[in-house]
């Protein structure tokens, strides 16, 4: 009998990472474009076709948008955009037109403290995903024992991530909490993936192309500060500046 008959048409299994955010100050094309250039030093492969959520809270009341300008800007740099968050809902219709779904969060009053929303769950290539083993205190940690290769992208949902072996140029690990390194750690690192502004990155070997903590991104195009540079350090988010200190010291850059 055909082996097919025994198959499923189809099966559907949650596969989650988190989309990188481009939270937008201006509609300005132009000034978009500008932005993007100096952030990815012109490397053409910078952010691999990284699901993308367009950020519209900090935009001023009443700014007109031309979403296809601004999807071609992003597109240009390789940036896939798959949704809009904090849109108002009369711009839904507009939205969906482009292909692009609409996240209901809204903007916060004033007298109210923002929340980071979560990641948006999407479907993705390589992705590494493990078993969380628990800590003592309660919480969770997953934790990778093998080289992370280049094209490779490891997401630790609503944990810490340890990795004891290389991150290779090319790969991206990510994590609601904080990431260790317990080798040499080049590639791309994202702690605090859903808005956990406490997380920290740390490596014994401290080399990356890019890091984020929260959302907030710092970019390496003329290379890691050499006074860290491949010695242990960590990364960690001051109001919305990306620290880098030692980890034996309160020396930072």
């Amino acid at each position: 009998m055909s082996k097919s008959l025994f198959q499923k048409p189809i099966e559907i299994k949650i596969s989650t990472v988190v989309a990188v955010s481009a939270i937008l100050t201006t509609a300005d094309g132009t000034a978009l474009d500008a932005a993007l250039a100096r952030m990815t030093g012109g490397s053409a492969d910078f952010f691999e076709d990284d699901l993308t959520v367009i950020d519209i809270a900090a935009l001023p009341d009443g700014t007109a948008i031309d979403w296809t300008a601004i999807i071609a800007v992003l597109a240009k740099y390789r940036l896939k955009p798959v949704a809009v968050r904090n849109a108002p809902a009369a711009m839904a219709a507009e939205i969906a037109s482009h292909g692009l779904t609409l996240e209901t969060a809204s903007k916060p009053r004033d007298d109210e403290t923002p929340v980071a929303p979560a990641p948006a769950p999407v479907k993705a290539s390589p992705t590494i995903s493990s078993t969380a083993e628990p800590l003592p205190n309660g919480q969770n940690v997953m934790i990778i024992d093998t080289p992370v290769r280049a094209g490779q992208r490891i997401y630790a949902r609503g944990c810490d991530l340890i990795v004891t072996a290389v991150v290779n140029n090319g790969a991206e690990i990510i994590a609601d909490g904080s990431i260790h390194v317990y080798n040499t750690l080049n590639g791309r690192a994202l702690a605090g993936a859903s808005g956990n502004a406490d997380a920290r990155i740390f490596a014994l070997n401290m080399s990356p192309e890019l890091v984020s903590i929260a959302g907030v991104y710092r970019t390496f195009e003329d290379g890691f500060p050499a006074e860290f540079a491949r010695s242990p350090a960590q990364i960690r988010l001051m109001g919305d500046r990306i620290d880098i200190l030692s980890v034996n010291s309160a020396t930072r850059a």
